[in-house]
């Protein structure tokens, strides 16, 4: 990907452009209100003398900034620009003197007071304008020194962005596999020892799995989208362990359009399952709670299982993938938090911003 700076005007564009055009016009007013303290003849006739020639000099300025297209590399634009305007100075203000000398009147050279403001305008000239030209360009080289910072840090932030982007899918990636094997593995079991529920919980993987599979490579889902395949991913597990497992889920209705890397929330309850219940000789209860506070949304997930020390601690590929997952969503705004609960047990909470909140 190449990121580039917004096309520079040319041509006409550039010759004209308005704020060459306001600062020409504000200086040359400036010195003819300087002028009008001493000039002798009409006021009128020195400001049109003294704007054309400023008008000239910005138009020399802008022709030699276009052409020639191409210079060699040893000689820089800038030195011909400033020469052009301290050459075009003199020379505009000849012919403007010519041009103006009435037919028949004896040329300016002649007149004291036009020949004093010839020699005022041109000394003026020469004095200002190729400092002027100078400004000019330096406001130019820190003006496209600004616009290309602009457009490397635009280019930076956009391969942030698709490094972030591209890291997220990976680990979706990973998390596509292991939740399918999960889910089978807890399923197996069922199977191998002949139920006659077996049929009844394989038609119920099958409609689970078809709704959740293709929104794994969704970069982000609703909450809204997370929990009825939470609830039925309990509820398969309920056929699984009838009298090991029971549930509950409460989350606030306003909580539900909020957006999560995918699997946020059945990251955790798969992980109290395997971890928590499954591996409890008596079973144990998993209850989901989602709430809105301060800002904030906090998911949790609690269980009665064999609790952390027993399950072999809390830092599972499942919950070092979410915890990955939701610092490239939320950066450092966003928690996963793992706490043991009194007298067994695992509490699974993760927070992270509400936008606007």
């Amino acid at each position: 990907m190449t990121t580039t700076a917004l096309p520079r005007p040319r041509g006409l564009a550039l010759l004209l452009g308005w704020r060459r055009l306001l600062v020409t016009l504000v200086m040359a007013t400036l010195i003819g209100l300087l002028f009008s303290t001493f000039w002798k003849t009409s006021i009128a006739g020195m400001f049109v003398r003294v704007i054309g020639v400023a008008l000239i000099a910005m138009l020399a300025f802008g022709v030699v900034e276009q052409w020639p297209r191409r210079l060699p590399r040893w000689l820089p634009r800038w030195p011909l620009q400033v020469v052009a305007v301290a050459v075009t100075v003199p020379l505009s203000v000849l012919v403007i003197y010519l041009a103006s000398t009435p037919a028949g009147a004896p040329p300016f050279w002649e007149n004291a007071d036009r020949l004093g403001g010839f020699g005022a305008i041109t000394f003026a000239g020469l004095l200002l304008a190729p400092w002027v030209a100078l400004v000019a360009l330096v406001r130019q080289r820190e003006a496209f020194a600004r616009e290309q910072a602009l457009a490397f840090e635009l280019e930076r932030s956009e391969l942030e962005r698709r490094a972030l982007d591209a890291r997220m899918r990976l680990l979706q990636a990973q998390v596509q596999p292991h939740f399918l094997f999960n889910t089978l593995a807890n399923v197996r079991a069922l199977v191998n020892v002949g139920s006659p529920r077996a049929s009844a919980v394989l038609d119920s993987l099958i409609d689970y799995l078809r709704a959740a599979v293709p929104r794994l490579d969704e970069p982000a889902c609703t909450l809204a989208q997370e929990v009825p395949l939470v609830r039925a991913y309990l509820e398969l597990m309920q056929m699984r362990l009838p009298d090991r497992l029971q549930f509950t889920i409460d989350v606030d209705d306003a909580a539900l359009p909020l957006r999560c890397p995918p699997l946020t929330l059945m990251t955790l309850v798969e992980n109290a399952v395997r971890h928590g219940i499954d591996p409890a000789e008596d079973g144990g209860r998993i209850e989901v709670v989602v709430r809105l506070r301060d800002g904030r949304c906090c998911i949790g997930v609690c269980d009665s299982g064999v609790g952390l020390r027993e399950a072999g601690g809390p830092q599972g590929t499942g919950l070092a993938g979410l915890r990955e997952r939701l610092q490239l969503a939320f950066g450092p705004h966003a928690q996963l938090r793992i706490a043991a609960l009194t007298p067994r047990g695992v509490s699974a909470e993760v927070v992270f911003p509400v936008p606007g909140g």
